[in-house]
């Protein structure tokens, strides 16, 4: 397993709420890849709050719908749009949780449309959310234009979770 570079770093405007590690109020989401999947370990703060002691559900699509963008810029070397997001909510994520994992893979495509398989499991490997990210892809010179140029990994090899 490897972390991926955010190759966003450094760019002037860039203020992500789910990746960047300088929004004062985003998730800063880190990621990694372990063969075939994009994985974002990351650990719940009370200001995501929805009921009391539960993370919000919105959190939680954001936190989908961003690790699925990662694999598209990561597997596809290009960016993109969600086009669609089907969410099963399985069981409520409490938010003292030690660490969410939340896990994604390419499981299809469709011209520029590619299918995205995330799940989300509690500190516990429980999965709580089950989702269908449907994701349209840009070609790789509109990607250029609007500033993607690619998406590499650190060369340290991490351990497998």
């Amino acid at each position: 397993m490897r972390k991926i570079k955010n190759p966003f770093v450094g760019k002037d405007g860039y203020n992500c709420f789910g990746c960047s590690p300088d929004n004062p109020f985003g998730l800063h989401m880190e990621f990694f890849e372990d063969g075939d999947d994009v994985i974002s370990y990351w650990h719940p703060h009370d200001h995501f709050q929805g009921w009391i002691g539960v993370m919000h559900g919105g959190i939680l699509a954001t936190m989908i719908d961003e690790t699925a963008g990662w694999v598209v810029m990561r597997k596809l070397q290009t960016s993109g749009m969600t086009s669609r997001m089907n969410l099963k909510y399985l069981a409520p994520v409490m938010l003292d949780e030690p660490q969410i994992t939340v896990r994604a893979r390419i499981t299809g495509q469709k011209r520029n449309y590619w299918i995205i398989s995330v799940s989300l499991e509690d500190g516990k490997g429980k999965t709580c959310v089950e989702a269908e990210v449907v994701y349209y892809a840009f070609d790789k010179e509109h990607s250029k234009e609007m500033g993607f140029f690619g998406c590499d990994v650190e060369e340290e090899q991490l351990l497998s979770m």
